[in-house]
């Protein structure tokens, strides 16, 4: 049996049974479950299974299992989930034994998580995390149209001068009409048509829209142009949208809502993107650009120590989605996001972290194989093997961590405020894997230079913050202890016992 398989069988009965599952997804590195009834997750068994590097209790069930695996995983569990009779039964018949008692629980905990900020920056994530596997495409193909630009400099007769403008296009389509796709998955996350959605976004980067002007009071005349308000100008007039198709949804007969309420929500919405959403959007996402800009040719020092040591906690807090639709402005305004490299230095920091713990903790074998396997992945850019392995159970290492990051962010910081900023063309990587996206006006050698230097600032710091100041002698004490026995989790079949 091939080890996803072995995950797959033996979370399954963890999470409740394929009845107690009522959706089920998955991004870059977690599974996500929405269950029917939160009580039948069994948490410790499941953290327990070789393979889950961390779970996280949000909205949906989230299991941390990596990229590549987790995609693995979460197939065959649909498959098991199919293949599971249709009357239920085992643990599922428990499920509706307790359903009565756990309500009370399962409210309240929905409850707690059911903030309007909570709840948005949900919806963001959603948005724009389905639209990242064709950010980083087109951002490498915008590499690497860079790279053939620099081998044909000079000579108009060499081989690359060709595929230049081809490249072009296929790197820069799909970032030209980013409002669309935004647009269509905001129409699904607020309740409307998808396709009403993608119609109301593409007015932003329609080209007739360049030739109609109005006047505003306090601000004069104002003249459109296509792509103004960009990707934010794109959810909020899907989000309209559905807003109003929602509203007309049951007020109008159903043998002309058809043809009533797409209209009326296209017509309604796009007036409104006409004549105040592009405006607005538009001075929103030109204030971020500017003040992006200005915050590092000013204070790129500060401001990068601050980023970087911040953003390992906001990830914890999942606030760091609402940074994407920050991303996609910056690279639809300068080509590149200059905050990623900066924010990326907080990785760093974890695998500075994890070096450390691994020197310092030589008996605790458990946790020293757990950074042997966790730490390339680490320098690659995912975080989360390293952060719910090691520094978040241990406590203060991840402090230790978040000032590695600090550091690595300073340094890049530093340079864009002193020298010139550098950038990622699409987001999504982190680690060595941002390294083919790194740009900058300065160049692609500068840039990719300067930010291997916040990165090896981010491991340098993070190692010797941790070995000086990650344990107290009661933690080293508690932690630096052998742990031979092995893990027993029902449904997994460890290696040395397979035939």
């Amino acid at each position: 049996m091939e080890k996803h398989e072995q995950i797959a069988n033996a979370l399954l009965p963890l999470l409740g049974g394929a009845r107690n599952i009522a959706n089920l997804e998955n991004c870059i590195t977690r599974m996500r479950v929405t269950p029917v009834d939160r009580n039948l997750i069994q948490d410790a068994a499941i953290k327990k299974v070789p393979g889950v590097m961390g779970v996280v209790d949000d909205q949906t069930y989230q299991i941390v299992l990596g990229p590549g695996m987790v995609t693995r995983v979460t197939d065959t569990v649909r498959q098991l989930m199919a293949a599971a009779p249709a009357g239920g039964g085992g643990a599922m018949s428990e499920a509706e034994a307790m359903a009565a008692k756990g309500a009370a629980i399962k409210a309240a905990q929905k409850a707690k998580n059911d903030t309007p900020m909570k709840n948005l920056l949900r919806k963001i994530a959603n948005i724009f995390v389905p639209l990242i596997p064709a950010l980083i495409a087109c951002g490498l193909v915008a590499s690497i149209k860079g790279v053939l630009a620099n081998m044909s400099l000079g000579d108009p007769e060499h081989w690359a001068t060709g595929l230049i403008p081809v490249m072009n296009v296929i790197g820069g389509a799909f970032f030209a009409y980013l409002a669309i796709f935004a647009g269509i998955n905001a129409a699904k996350e607020f309740g409307g048509t998808p396709a009403l959605g993608g119609a109301v976004a593409a007015i932003i980067v329609f080209p007739a829209v360049g030739e109609i002007s109005y006047t505003v009071p306090g601000f004069g005349e104002i003249q459109l142009s296509p792509g103004m308000g960009g990707v934010i100008g794109g959810v909020c007039a899907a989000a309209l949208c559905a807003g109003v198709e929602r509203f007309m949804r049951g007020k109008v007969p159903d043998a002309i809502d058809i043809l009533v309420t797409p209209t009326v929500a296209l017509i309604v919405s796009g007036l409104a993107t006409v004549y105040v959403i592009m405006f607005v959007t538009g001075e929103i996402s030109t204030a971020i650009g500017t003040f992006a800009n200005w915050l590092l040719e000013t204070s790129g020092l500060l401001a990068g120590f601050v980023l970087g040591g911040l953003f390992l906690p906001m990830v914890m807090l999942g606030l760091h989605q609402a940074l994407i639709p920050i991303h996609t402005t910056l690279i639809e305004q300068d080509g590149y996001t200059s905050l990623l490299p900066i924010l990326a230095c907080a990785g760093a920091g974890q695998v500075g972290c994890a070096i450390a713990v691994y020197i310092k903790l030589k008996k605790n074998q458990s946790m020293r194989d757990t950074i042997k396997g966790s730490v390339p992945v680490g320098v690659l850019g995912v975080g989360e093997p390293l952060i719910y392995g090691v520094s978040l159970p241990l406590g203060r290492p991840f402090i230790t961590a978040c000032i590695g990051g600090a550091v690595g962010g300073a340094v890049i910081g530093g340079f864009a405020q002193f020298v010139d900023p550098i950038g990622a063309t699409a987001v999504g990587p982190s680690g060595w894997a941002l390294i083919p996206l790194i740009t900058g006006p300065g160049g692609q050698g500068y840039s990719v230079m300067v930010y291997m230097l916040g990165l090896f600032a981010g491991y340098i710091a993070g190692t010797v913050a941790t070995y000086f100041f990650g344990f107290t002698p009661d933690l080293l004490e508690e932690h630096n202890v052998e742990h031979d026995a092995e893990l027993e989790v029902p449904g997994y079949v460890h290696e040395h016992a397979q035939s």
